[in-house]
């Protein structure tokens, strides 16, 4: 086995094409064989193969920079450098990351769960290497999905204009995680098929490299006259024109393709764009077949494909899908809007029934939000069905479009709380501290599927400025869900367990956490309540107002940061009415990032579990000895 003889970069270099290539069968093998297990993300890793091989065998890593946008596609690069042997760890708690790592090793220099941002960190490497007169390569690997965010075309903008030494490998597979749309990629579907340009072009290079090398004017021709050729023969040489030296398109597959280009590549000042174009899922049928369920998933069977699914409830992300055909259906002016998460947010039932009503842009969550705000202002209800952790990237439009003009849109914010093996850069935990503090915001969170329902069906009725309701990537409880959703009262709590020791002021799944900590303390005589804090903003005021006049000490629990979340809040509030004596402890996460494991897991190491609610119950003073001022 070859890849046994392979622990760092440098190995690649003593193998000839044909051991590379064997190489390469073996990697693909190795990844089938133990995605199996783990899960992850098998169908990117399987179709840039090839190209991580030529890539470590050309450049020398950790010097120069290898960049990849979106640690998804970085699984070959992980088992390249020295990493192959703790896979079986891969997205497991203190195991191998999902994504890159800089602490994993030093051959992981950018670290990308959220994609896009490969270029502008390639610009800053080449920048600095410059002023340090270094003269290391960098290379950014960036897919043709990723290429539609606006900060790589920002990027891109930047690179061309300060003519820096820069490649850049465009990977496309026509796939972000769902097929890619826009007129970007349609332009590099054109570029692909164009089989006239493409052999027009091989015989121009081929006579001009015949032409005497006399220099001058003929030289100049020359290049003009390759120019006038793309010029005339394909519309719009966009990389061109945006400065940099345009290769390709290449077979991703081919190995010797792949280095001959790279060479090439060296020898051109300025910035490169390499077009590799590759298959998604590569050398595995069911993931090449369907390369949409193969991007991302859990546990599988190697030999039939068969993805192996938990039994239960639904989670919610289909439940929310489900739901807004229910709600479609009733009101046309119902319009769902993804930044190129259509599968993943639970919509493609809802894009099928209503097409002209199902808006994808793309990875362009800024766009989104803003797009939202154009279709809220012509009296559209537009919901935009968008990640926590992706939410993060439209701050400014969600606060200057959104909620400052006051425009009725629906935020449908999954993923929220901690997101389980995809761990820090996804973990769902700072979208209440960062919505909350935004004027004319309504923030919800449903303790069960039925009350998810019930929030959509408020959130569609409500007319007066923005509102959001988030979700975890869950199972639901088993709620019923049969029964038409019900609007809920704005900003009403509602208690599920009554007690007299403590109140527990409980958020989304942590009511069912709480529950189950009030059921043991019961045994004990300890009578605790437990609280559906279901509106984080507004909040419930009369409830507050009630519990310091009963002197009831207060715990508040959430799957969210603890600085500036709902028990801030709630701090907030009693400071605020300068209510004092009166106990209020915060149980949430602390201030520091949380990385992957199961979620469980998760759970446990910040202490929202029931055995650390009872402990904090067991800390708190017995009421009777409390007097409140209110």
């Amino acid at each position: 086995m070859l890849l046994e003889q392979i622990n760092r970069p440098a190995d690649l270099k003593r193998l000839s094409l044909t051991e590379l290539e064997e190489l390469a069968g073996e990697i693909r093998q190795f990844l089938i064989e133990k995605l199996s297990v783990t899960g992850g993300h098998l169908a990117p890793n399987l179709g840039v193969v090839e190209l991580t091989i030529a890539l470590h065998t050309m450049f020398h890593s950790p010097y120069d920079k290898l960049i990849f946008d979106v640690g998804h596609q970085a699984y070959v690069h992980k088992i390249l450098t020295g990493r192959k042997d703790k896979f079986d760890t891969l997205r497991k708690y203190k195991g191998l990351c999902g994504f890159i790592k800089r602490s994993e090793s030093e051959h992981d220099v950018w670290e990308a769960g959220h994609s896009s941002t490969s270029l502008s960190a390639a610009m800053g490497m080449a920048m600095a290497r410059d002023l340090k007169g270094e003269h290391n390569k960098v290379v950014a690997i960036i897919g043709d999905g990723a290429l539609t965010g606006g900060m790589a075309l920002e990027a891109m903008n930047h690179i061309g204009h300060e003519k820096k030494n820069i490649t850049v490998i465009l990977n496309d597979n026509e796939m972000s995680i769902a097929p890619n749309v826009g007129a970007l990629h349609n332009y590099l579907s054109k570029i692909r098929s164009d089989r006239h340009y493409l052999k027009a072009k091989e015989e121009v290079e081929y006579l001009l490299k015949k032409i005497p090398a006399i220099g001058g004017t003929l030289a100049k021709t020359a290049e003009k006259l390759k120019d006038s050729l793309k010029y005339f023969v394909l519309n719009g040489v966009w990389f061109e024109e945006l400065g940099f030296t345009y290769i390709g398109p290449v077979d991703g597959h081919n190995l010797q393709v792949l280095m001959d280009t790279l060479k090439q590549a060296e020898k051109v000042a300025g910035p490169v764009l390499i077009h590799v174009v590759t298959t998604k899922g590569k050398g595995y049928k069911p993931a090449e077949n369907d390369s949409h369920t193969w991007h991302g998933l859990g546990p599988y069977k190697m030999e039939s494909g068969q993805v192996l699914k938990s039994s239960g409830p639904p989670m919610y992300t289909q439940v929310f899908g489900d739901t807004l055909i229910e709600l479609g259906e009733k009101d046309s002016r119902v319009v769902a809007v993804t930044p190129a998460m259509p599968g993943g947010s639970g919509l493609l039932k809802f894009a099928k029934q209503f097409p002209s009503r199902m808006i994808d842009v793309g990875i362009a969550e800024q766009h989104a939000a803003t797009l939202c705000a154009g279709l809220a202002s012509e009296g559209l209800k537009p919901v935009f069905a968008v990640y926590s952790t992706f939410l993060q990237r439209a701050y400014d439009q969600v606060v200057h479009d959104i909620c400052r003009p006051k425009l009725n849109v629906t935020f449908a914010i999954d993923r929220s709380g901690f997101v389980g093996p995809d761990g820090e850069t996804h973990q769902g935990v700072y979208d209440i501290s960062f919505l909350r503090t935004i004027p004319n915001m309504v923030l919800m969170m449903p303790k069960d599927e039925k009350e998810l329902r019930d929030m959509m069906q408020t959130a569609l009725e409500y007319n007066d400025g923005p509102i959001a309701y988030r979700y975890p990537r869950i199972n639901g409880t088993g709620a019923p869900i049969d029964e038409a959703p019900k609007a809920i009262p704005l900003g009403t709590w509602e208690t599920v367990r009554e007690g007299d020791y403590a109140a527990v002021l409980a958020v989304g799944p942590m009511v069912q956490v709480a529950e189950e900590a009030a059921a043991q303390l019961a045994q004990e005589g300890i009578e605790l309540r437990v609280v559906n804090a279901r509106f984080i903003k507004p909040l419930d005021e009369a409830y507050l107002l009630q519990l310091a006049k009963e002197s009831m000490p207060v715990i508040t629990m959430e799957e969210g940061s603890i600085q500036g979340g709902y028990g801030s809040a709630v701090l907030e509030f009693y400071a605020e009415k300068r209510i004092v004596g009166l106990q209020v402890e915060l149980m949430g996460i602390q201030d520091y990032f949380v990385e992957h494991g199961s979620v469980p897991e998760q759970r446990e190491e910040v202490g929202l579990t029931a055995h650390h609610l009872i402990t904090e119950v067991k800390k708190l003073v017995p009421r009777k000895v409390l007097r409140a001022k209110v």
